[in-house]
């Protein structure tokens, strides 16, 4: 069904975005201006230098980064629509120097987050659109009347987002293709089962498909937390998505020793790791595939969902066998640099014109012989 819509109505201005951020209470003020603090430094710290130098053979060889032209920020609405994720997407893309920032919202019923505006406006978005769904996604990729096309995509959203985004990656490139949210909780007898219990429903309450793991080899620890679990949501609101979350996707591993829990954990490669044992650091360096590690009992991963400084945007579904959390390096192209000179080719153009040769190549040949002067046969 089609709604009727205005494109200037769909459009907020820069002044839309400062009014929200001026009616923002001084304390929510404060505590976004710590998060985008934090962010900003931590992915400051990812900025990579260029590189060149001449090599035995005399070939200059390097690479440089330059930034990508626009990016699109998809913000989803609903449950997910939290001002954390405009932070968290569009911090790293300004400090790689992204030029255009680009960001979509869903608005039901003309409602609108005036937090995540406020977060827009701190984050320095450029554009924001009144636009949600797998349409946006399509406007972000091919542009319309109104909306310039921008070069990558990023931003969570709905399986219908996801599949979007999916549809238009190579037009356009993409962050992932998230899928829901998870955590794996490893405790000893250190834990505290209500630290533990409270850290896997603050990933529950996410999404009804949220997934939220406990692995321990402490069988009291275990029936303490699945009881206090329980008692947890008894108390908590009879709507929150935790309950079928649990409820569907809770577990709890019971093993024989924690030697046998980082092969387990490299077999989920989760999304978030939280280590609440006695060495975290040691433990973490047995760990090859996890999107996040939280170490120790007082890194929550709340902590980190907001201002710890990493990015949220994370891999899921097992995909962090092969894939990594936003940075900046995913608002940055490299590109490699090779110079030449007639000693550096005289050198290796032999080499290179036997390999064209072998390939039946014969332009690739005839390109570097003529540069060496040789006569052709």
């Amino acid at each position: 069904r089609w709604s009727p819509a205005n494109m200037a109505d769909l459009a907020l201005t820069r002044a839309h975005l400062r009014q929200a951020w001026e009616e923002t209470e001084p304390a929510l003020q404060e505590a976004l201006c710590c998060a985008a603090e934090r962010i900003r430094l931590y992915h400051e710290r990812q900025r990579p230098e260029d590189v060149q130098w001449t090599d035995e053979a005399g070939v200059t060889l390097g690479w440089r980064y330059t930034p990508i032209e626009a990016v699109g920020l998809y913000v989803p609405g609903g449950l997910a629509s939290y001002p954390s994720s405009v932070l968290m997407n569009a911090i790293p893309a300004r400090v790689a120097g992204v030029k255009r920032l680009v960001m979509t919202m869903p608005t039901p019923e003309g409602r609108i987050n005036p937090l995540v505006l406020a977060a827009a406006h701190l984050a320095g978005v450029d554009e924001v659109w009144r636009l949600g769904g797998a349409q946006a996604i399509a406007a972000l990729a091919q542009g319309t009347a109104s909306i310039r096309p921008v070069d990558k995509i990023v931003g969570p959203g709905n399986r219908y987002v996801a599949e979007a985004k999916r549809q238009v990656f190579g037009r356009v490139g993409i962050d992932a293709i998230a899928g829901p949210s998870e955590v794996v909780v490893v405790a000893d007898a250190t834990a505290r089962a209500d630290w533990v219990a409270a850290d896997l429903l603050a990933q529950a309450e996410h999404a009804p498909d949220a997934m939220a793991v406990l692995i321990t080899p402490e069988g009291a620890l275990a029936d303490a937390v699945i009881c206090t679990v329980a008692e947890m949501l008894a108390s908590s609101a009879p709507d929150s998505p935790a309950h079928a979350s649990w409820r569907e996707w809770g577990l709890v591993i019971e093993v024989g020793d924690l030697a046998e829990v980082p092969a387990l954990v490299d077999r989920l490669a989760p999304e978030h790791l939280e280590l609440m044992v006695a060495d975290p650091e040691g433990f973490a360096m047995r760990v090859r595939h996890a999107g996040a590690i939280f170490l120790g009992a007082h890194a929550p991963e709340a902590f980190g969902d907001y201002l710890a400084g990493p990015d949220h945007v994370l891999p899921t579904a097992g995909t962090a066998r092969f894939s990594a959390g936003l940075s900046v390096f995913d608002f940055l192209k490299r590109t490699s640099l090779i110079g030449g000179n007639p000693a550096g080719l005289a050198r290796l153009g032999p080499h290179a014109i036997r390999l064209a040769e072998a390939e039946g190549l014969p332009f690739h040949a005839r390109s570097v012989a003529l540069r060496l002067g040789e006569k052709e046969e």
